[in-house]
Formats: structure tokens, sequence, C-alpha cells
């Protein structure tokens, strides 16, 4: 389909969905309110298609609104950009939107590969390596309620089938009828959460997509890619106990800052997850039970059920799988309740004991010539105890290293083997290394922690009792020595842990990402430590605060640098290197597309699988529906074998000299704004929402670390979050742009435009840098200076807004485009346009709002739940926000 076609078809939608929600808030509201809300619209699609500074009579339109009006106008606009999304997804996933067939290309990409010189071996040897491991976070920028994620999605649906051209008459008037009763549901359903979430509340809703979505796409996609498979690869497939896709979580295991995730707590997440995956395979194997009828089976098959009367063995075999499931489910619910009985034998807790049984049915049916029926579902509900297991997710630990520093030194005071802390780093190695070795115990008996102290302790006590697996590895944020990493291993020790679990550092700043390779070196230089890593170590790339602490520039080029450096130290050492990346949705956090993202990581960084974080709202975005998920796992698919298959080049020496003076220069520039002006703390805190933030029901996690209110103790999510909300995009780009005009001026433009052309790392650099240019606002950004910023702390905003002018025009001289994001496919400049003209409205509602809530401490409300309807709203607009 051409994209002239895509785009009417999307904007067919759109003019659906918005004339329903008008018809529905006409009657809801009255006429004359709905007649200010279309006004508004109209002014703001004027001022966003002209570009132009918000016209004088929208401001008064808007300035002129009740408390109330306020909150209606700002719930018609947000849920018209939710709307919208679900059009551009709709289109983004639909078969005709696609414009071809399958969104899986594996046919496509086979013949690049094979025609730049990859054998079918090398290929097979790449496809029985893949290893993704997507890894959902608990850093929910996504503040909508799950009952309205559902709408958009059976809207969605409807919208799909509606698309179809065969579609009877009075099929099409019911469609109808349910698109308008699920607009109706919309509108009169309160969009945002009125609490703050629990922690156990937040792994629920964030495992929801697996129920919804993930369940159903993940066999899907691996039966579609088997099938190409066969076709390219003269008649290779995946084995049926293959499993390039997992996944894993976060929520309940992160307590990196968040007090609110306790040992309890993990305890019960893990308990609702088990219970949840059971309820799972439960349908499953009823599905089977009704399915399996056939009496034909092998003679090994007859042995193992052990009976030789039963006229239907398969369907047998499922019943038994059946009952057990809901003794399982009865044992979890008691468990919840407080019971401490131990596991019964009829109760399935392990994958072994999900995975034999139907194996035997699967090999049964292959040797009796049913191999279709093999195929089908059965090998479905196989491919799923392979990807989501019976704890439906592996779930990861995450602790900041300064806890178990505090810990153990707490522990030796107690003990007077003096102040652990003070320790120089090879103090604290020697004696490490000397208890993990002893087979004393060093907590003594009795012993009465304080409660901090505890809760790390009792956290290693969960994970002892946790069968191996289940949690597979205990991240350390802010790890900056060896002795962080053997710090955990001794805590671990001292609970009883029964099997080696893996630790694993995350470098976040600057300077850490710089010292990584060298932490690791040292590491691997100690015997006890390589004796009981297997040979395998996972290491955590964090790109969000090395961008707040030095801008994305620098930080991208300090990430690219650690990857290379990290991957060198373990093939020297003979360790299989697991890098995690933990990106945010946002471009200030590493996001951005995903393909893009990956291949423009350094030569071998994927060798050892692909393990990435989806965070917030990304998680929907990506996966929220089977379609759209298959489309993601797919892109993920394309873009880990071409890049260990065909390698982006290595960075050339100048290449590199270039990127080390603008990593310098950027980093400067940046830190000069942010950390060198005692201004710009005020200035961050009025020009921004961010006090404002810290009232929204987001997540279970504080925005701070500390109570101190700096940028260095602001988390990388609000801090990001705030910046996406005035449009000024700030952390994105300050430096990037002026650094790079530097370059320019001391005559590498030549070299800087082949770097483009050439380095996959370099150009999506620039690309990004484009998309987030492209949403920004300068007028919306002086605006809020305008109502919101004291008259000393002005000159700031009229500066970042200059350099932002600069930095756009730099970055379209060395593209070499007319416009922002003139290149990228898919109609993402025409998508990003589209709303814009209703953004554009809901920050200047914000602005208001935030002007009201300001000048007395007595607002209504109203102010306060508009407020938050817009910040919803502006995500929903920008997008990658969190």
């Amino acid at each position: 389909m051409s994209r002239a076609k895509k785009t009417m078809q999307m904007s067919d939608n759109l003019v659906l969905l918005k004339g329903l929600l008008s018809d529905i808030v006409r009657q809801d509201l009255g006429q004359e309110v709905s007649d200010k809300i279309d006004s508004i619209r109209r002014l703001a699609d004027q001022d966003a298609t002209d570009g132009t500074v918000p016209s004088p009579q929208l401001l008064e339109a808007i300035a002129s609104l009740s408390d109330r009006e306020l909150l209606y106008v700002a719930q018609a606009f947000n849920q018209s950009l939710n709307l919208i999304n679900t059009a551009e997804q709709l289109n983004l996933i639909s078969e005709q939107a696609l414009g071809r067939d399958n969104p899986i290309q594996f046919i496509r990409l086979c013949e690049d590969l094979k025609a730049k010189g990859a054998s079918r071996e090398e290929i097979i040897k790449a496809l029985e390596q893949l290893s993704i491991d997507l890894v959902l976070t608990a850093h929910p920028t996504e503040i909508n309620r799950r009952s309205l994620i559902n709408n958009l999605n059976e809207t969605s649906d409807c919208l799909d089938r509606l698309d179809r051209a065969d579609l009877p008459d009075y099929k099409r008037a019911q469609l109808m009828r349910r698109l308008r009763q699920l607009i109706v549901q919309y509108w009169y359903t309160d969009e945002i959460r009125k609490r703050r979430p629990t922690p156990v509340e937040e792994a629920k809703w964030g495992n929801d997509v697996i129920e919804t979505s993930l369940w159903y796409a993940v066999p899907e996609f691996i039966r579609e890619l088997n099938v190409q498979l066969e076709a390219m690869l003269e008649g290779y497939t995946l084995p049926i106990d293959a499993c390039p896709i997992q996944f894993t979580a976060w929520m309940g295991g992160d307590r990196d800052g968040n007090p609110n995730v306790t040992a309890s707590v993990t305890r019960e997440v893990l308990l609702q997850n088990r219970r949840r995956a059971a309820k799972l395979f439960l349908v499953d194997i009823e599905v089977l039970v009704k399915e399996l009828s056939m009496s034909y089976c092998t003679d090994e098959f007859r042995a193992y059920i052990q009976d030789d009367e039963v006229q239907e063995p398969y369907r047998e075999l499922m019943k038994r799988l059946r009952t057990q499931l809901r003794n399982t489910i009865a044992y979890i619910d008691e468990r919840l309740e407080g019971s401490t009985q131990p596991i019964p034998t009829d109760v399935i807790w392990d994958d072994s004991q999900l995975w034999e049984p139907l194996m035997q049915c699967y090999r049964s049916l292959v040797s009796c010539d049913m191999e279709s029926i093999a195929g089908d579902k059965l090998t479905d509900t196989l491919r799923r105890v392979r990807a989501f297991g019976v704890t439906l997710v592996k779930t990861d630990v995450r602790q900041e290293s300064s806890r178990h520093t505090e810990a153990i030194s707490e522990l030796l005071r107690y003990l007077g083997l003096g102040d652990y802390a003070s320790w120089s780093e090879e103090e604290k190695q020697a004696f490490l290394i000397r208890e993990l070795a002893s087979r004393r115990p060093l907590i003594p008996a009795g012993w009465q922690p304080s409660p901090e102290t505890a809760e790390v302790i009792d956290t290693c006590r969960v994970i002892a009792e946790t069968p191996e697996g289940v949690i597979p590895v205990y991240l350390i944020s802010m790890s900056q020595t060896p002795s962080d990493i053997l710090a955990v291993h001794l805590l671990l020790k001292e609970t009883n842990c029964p099997y080696r679990l893996g630790v694993g550092p995350l470098f976040e700043t600057l300077e850490d990402l710089e010292n990584a390779a060298d932490v690791m070196r040292q590491l691997f230089s100690i015997g006890w430590y390589r004796g009981i890593i297997g040979n395998k170590q996972m290491v955590m790339i964090g790109y969000s605060d090395s961008a707040k602490d030095a801008g994305a520039l620098a930080a991208g080029w300090a990430q690219y640098c650690a990857q290379e450096a990290l991957i060198k130290v373990c093939d020297e050492a003979g360790v299989r290197l697991t890098l995690f990346h933990g990106r945010g949705g946002t471009i200030g956090r590493g996001g951005g597309p995903a393909k893009t993202a990956l291949f423009s990581q350094p030569p071998g960084s994927l060798r050892g699988g692909l393990r990435v974080t989806v965070q917030g709202e990304m998680i929907r975005f990506k996966f929220g529906q089977p379609a759209l998920a298959i489309r993601t796992l797919g892109l993920y698919l394309e873009a880990i074998l071409e890049a260990n298959l065909l390698p982006p080049p290595v960075p050339q020496e100048e290449w590199r000299e270039v990127m080390d003076e603008l990593r310098d220069a950027s980093c400067a520039i940046y830190q000069g704004v942010v950390r060198g002006n005692e201004d710009f703390i005020h200035y961050f805190d009025q020009a921004t929402p961010i006090s404002e933030l810290s009232k929204l029901p987001m997540g279970s996690r504080p925005a701070k670390r500390r109570a101190a209110p700096t940028i260095d103790n602001l988390r990388a999510i609000p801090w990001i979050f705030s910046w996406s909300q005035n449009r000024l995009m700030l952390p994105a780009w300050l430096g990037a742009g002026e650094a790079l005009q530097q370059a320019l001026e001391a005559g590498r433009r030549d070299l800087l435009e082949r770097m483009y052309r050439e380095w996959p790392f370099f150009n999506t650099r620039i690309s990004m840098l484009e998309m987030v240019y492209a949403k920004s606002d300068i007028a919306v950004a002086a605006y809020y200076d305008q109502l919101l910023v004291a008259e000393e702390y002005k000159y700031l905003g009229q500066d970042l807004r200059e350099r932002l002018v600069r930095d756009t025009a730099t970055i379209l001289s060395i593209s070499h485009d007319r416009t922002l994001m003139e290149d990228v496919q898919g109609g993402a400049a025409e998508n990003v346009a589209v709303r814009n003209s209703f953004v554009l409205p809901l920050n200047l509602l914000q602005a208001e709002l935030l002007k009201r809530s300001r000048s007395t401490e007595d607002y209504s409300q109203d102010i306060e739940q508009a407020l938050m309807v817009t910040i919803s709203g502006i995500a929903a607009g920008v997008r990658n926000s969190g």
C-alpha cells in the first residue's frame, strides 16, 4: 500500500474517532462548552500548522475558562491524543498499513544476508544462539488506568475490522454501535489513577501485557518465523525446545531507592506471578483436553502414563495436568493467606513438571504421523513453557551499592572488627575474599540489626528460598568497585543461598562507565571469583543517570566506549559477556527506534544475546497488542542477526578523536548550564511541573533517591519527564549541537558528514537529535516562562531557547535535510505533526493550571485533576517520555 493510501486510511480513522468523541462530549457537557473546545481545537490547529507562537485569541480562550472548564477541555484533548495513538498503532500493524503480507521479514533479511556474504551455516548458528530477554521494568510513566488501556485495545480491534472491504453492512453497523459504546465508556471513566499503586499492584498491571498480548504473540511469532526459516534455509527450523525469547521483570524486585519494595513484597509478587502463570496454563490445558481425543499412541507413551486401558491416553494426561494446575492455584492461594506448609507433591512448581509430560505427548503424536496436531496448540503451549515458564516471568533483584556497604559495616561494628565503610578498596577486597572462602558463619545468632540492614538481609533470604533460575541476577546500581560485587556474594553466602546467583554490576555515571572495564578486569583476576562465575558475566549499562550526569551526547559515547572495553576485557579473560542495556523510552535515556538503536552499538555487543529494559508506557506502545508485539519482535530479530552477521564498522581512529572532542565539549557545555549556574535549579523548578509530578500516582517509587532537592538526587525519569512536559526537551540535546558546531568551525565538516554516512552510531545520534528537535516547541517553552518563571530567572530560558534554534540549524547542516526527520520512514514526521496540534492546547492548559495552582495553596480539586490529565495527555502526545 502506498504512503498516501496509508495516510488516508489513518486520516479516515481519526475523523471517525474524533467525530464520535465530539458528539459524546456535546451530549454530556452541552453546546456551550463543546463550542469552546471546538474553538480551541481550531485555533490550536492553525497555530500548530503555521508554526507560529500561540495566538492571542487562543491564549485568551484558555485563560477565560473556569477551573471546571479547564478540566473538561483537558479531558477532551487528552482522550483525543490517546485515540490518535490508537489509530497510529493500528496504521503501523495492520497488514494493509504495513504494505506487505507479513510483519516478520526474515525472507528479505536472509536474502540480504546471503547477498552480503553470510552462509547458510553462519545464519543457522546465529539463530541457534539467538537470545532476546526483554525486561519489563517498574518505571511507569504510564498513569492511565488499565481499564482504559483495554478499552483502547478494543477500539483498535473495531477499527481494524471496519477497514475490511468485504464486511457486510449489518456487521459494519454492529461494529459502529460497539465503537460508539467504547468511546462513551472512555469519556465517562476517570482516566487517571487516584492513588499511587503499591508495588504488588504495579507488578500485576505491568504483567498484564503478558496475559493480554505476549502470551499469544510469542508462539505465533516463532511459528511464522519457522515457516520462513524452512523456506530460506533448506528445511531448517528452530527446534521445539528453542528458547529465543524470554521475559524478566523488575516489578517487585527492584528496590533501588524504593523503600516500598521489601522482602515480603518480593515474596508476594513471586507467588502472584506463579498464580497467574498457572491460570494461563490451565486455560491452555483445558483446550488440549478438548483437542487431544486421539487414541493411537506409542508404547513408550502408554508406559509413561502407566495405564494400558485408557481409551484416550493424551486426554488422560491432560486431565492429570489440569488437576495439578488447579492444586497449584489452591496452594498458592493458601500461601498468600499466610500458610507456611511445604510444597506438596501434587502441584507444578518447576518448568520440567509441565514440559516433560507435554513433550511426551508431542513425541508420541509425531511418531504416530500426527505432526499437524503436535505442531498446533500443543506446540504453542510448549513455546510458552520455554518463554514464560511456571513463574510467568523471571524477576531480577536490584539494590543500590551503598545499602550493602552499610549493612556489612553495621555487622562488622557489632562484631568489633572495625568500620568497613572507611576501609580502602584493597582492605575491603581482602576481607571479602577471606570470608567468602571461610566455612564459618559471619552473622551471629541473635543479632538484631537496624531495619535498613535487616531488610537487605531479608531480601537475600528470600532469594535463598526461591528456586534457582527464578531470580536470574542480583543487580547492583551505582557499582564503582570490585568490592561492590563481592559484598553481595558474601551476603548471599551468609543467608545460605544454596546456589551461585549471578551478580551483575550496573555502571551508570560517566566516571563509572569509564572505569567499568578496569573493575571487571580486577574481578576476573581474583581466583575465587573466576571459579564461581562459570565463565559467564552480566554487566548492565545505565543510560539514564549517565545522560543526566553529562548530557546525552557525552553519555552516548561513554556508553559505546564502555561496551567496547568490556567486550575486550571479557574476550581476553575467556568470559562470555551479556550486556544488559538499561534503556528508557526517551532519547535522553537511551531510547529510540529499537532496530536503529541496536545496530548502532559496538561490533560484538550482541554476541551474548540481547537483554534490554522496556520501560513505562513503551511497554504498551511496543507490545500492547499481539500484532504490535510480533512486529517489535521481528525488528529485534533483524537487528540482532544483522549486528552479529554483518557488524557495523569499527570506528576509525579519526572518528574516535572527533567523538572524544565532542564528548568533552558537550559535557562541559551541559554541566556548565545544569551545574555551573546556581540559578538553574530555581529555573528548573519554576519552568517545569517537577514539583507537581510528585503528586502523580505514577508508580511506587519516590521521585528522589534522597530528600534533598538537588539535581544529583533527582531520578532520571522525573528529570526527563519534566522537560518533555514544557517541550524544551533539554536533557536530550543540551551541549550536543554546540559541540558539533565547534567541530564544524574547526574545519571538521567533511569528516562529520562522512561519519554520518558511514557510521551507524553517529548517524543514529544525529537522527535522534532531529527527532528531539521535532518534538520540542520553543514557543510553548517561552509561554511557560512567561506565566511561571520569576523575572530574575527568565534569562536562562531565553538562552536555552536560542541555543535550541542554533543547534537545530547545525544538525540540519550535517544531515543535509531541509526539514527535521525528513528521511525518517513510516510517516513518523507526519504523525508528530498530527499530535502536535493536540499537544499544543494541553501545554497551554497546563501552564495556566500551574499558574493558578501556584498562586494559592487552596486551589480547587478540579485544578489538581486537570493538571494530572494534562501531564498524561502531553506524555501521550510526545511519546517516549519516560
